[in-house]
């Protein structure tokens, strides 16, 4: 694993090395947050399968900040692919600083580190940049006084028109997507337990719950703690419980009757179909036996050898603007759940 641009800026010199309290707000899994040699680190984390990985190894994490909390003596943000949420972080970060504290902006080319620096320059000085392995790390100190228009960075909960919380910054933030639509319109009578795997803020779950009165409980299973916290505003049938984990390790109280699922294909800017790939062997794993799998996917993303691997039958339902349905059944590993009723 490659050292993380801190370390190497820490390691030539570049860097100062930073003492005290160090806030690290949504740092990776695997950072190298020891590098700071701090005496106290607090990590930041919503990303469910990063924040479990960082409280593995030892650390403090949480999957947000409290609003009162400060006295740090430094801070970093690793950006992701939302402007909105890494300018909202870099907000966050600066209020929980002490004046004269140090503050450390990291993030790859791709995610935007450039849009980035030119947005904190446009309101602060910045000490120092490093640039190093296809990305950037700059640093600045905090002023006594912050600008007052950097409260305009801090991101809040939105309602699009048909009345929906979204998480700002995260997947479909002005409203269902296409493809979630497309499922809900065409989804076959289901019965029994349902989950929904990458829940998001809940639209395909509670369109679902109000249209299928055969359905007895529904788990909205996702990883992105601002996504399930709309996701609960959003759902208040009494069949509905939430749930904030990593959906290709989620462990059911007992096997599933359907899975419903609009798979995430994104790593940073970059597609990933591995990620869909790994919902799919998910989903044979905790449904019944005669369970069915349910799952709408761009139509140019390879999934079909994927089911064809993990089910013993299927079918395409319909192929819609760009999107296609499918359904699944007979599952090669169904009820291999280490918790549940079956093993």
């Amino acid at each position: 694993m490659a050292p993380d641009r801190w370390t190497l800026a820490l390691e030539s010199g570049a860097l100062p090395r930073p003492g005290g309290r160090l806030l690290a707000l949504m740092p990776h899994g695997e950072a190298d947050l020891d590098a700071f040699e701090s005496d106290e680190v607090l990590a930041v984390q919503g990303f469910r399968p990063d924040h479990d990985r960082l409280a593995a190894r030892g650390f403090d994490v949480v999957p947000e900040l409290d609003p009162e909390a400060g006295g740090f003596d430094t801070a970093l943000v690793q950006i992701v692919k939302s402007k909105v949420r890494t300018l909202s972080a870099l907000a966050e970060a600066l209020a929980a600083l002490k004046p004269g504290g140090l503050l450390l902006v990291d993030g790859p080319k791709d995610e935007g580190i450039e849009a980035i620096l030119k947005a904190v320059r446009g309101h602060l000085d910045v000490d120092e940049v490093f640039s190093k392995s296809h990305g950037k790390l700059f640093w600045l100190t905090r002023p006594e006084v912050l600008p007052a228009d950097l409260e305009e960075w801090i991101a809040l909960p939105e309602t699009t028109e048909e009345g929906y919380v979204t998480a700002p910054g995260g997947f479909s933030a002005d409203g269902p997507d296409r493809g979630s639509e497309i499922l809900v319109a065409l989804v076959p009578k289901l019965t029994g337990r349902v989950a929904d795997l990458g829940a998001g803020w809940g639209y395909i779950a509670g369109e679902i719950l109000a249209e299928q009165e055969g359905i007895e409980h529904l788990d909205l299973i996702e990883a992105d703690h601002a996504m399930l916290a709309a996701a609960r505003v959003n759902v208040d049938d009494p069949r509905a419980a939430f749930h904030w984990a990593d959906a290709t390790r989620f462990e059911p109280e007992a096997p599933y009757d359907a899975i419903l699922c609009n798979p995430p294909f994104h790593v940073g800017r970059r597609a990933d179909p591995a990620l869909g790939r790994a919902f799919i062997a998910a989903a044979a794993r905790m449904l019944a036996p005669g369970g069915k799998f349910i799952m709408v996917a761009n139509r140019h993303l390879p999934y079909e050898a994927a089911l064809k691997d993990a089910f013993g039958t299927g079918r395409l339902i319909g192929e819609l603007e760009g999107y296609k349905l499918y359904e699944a059944a007979k599952p090669k590993q169904a009820g291999r759940i280490s918790r549940g009723r079956r093993t």
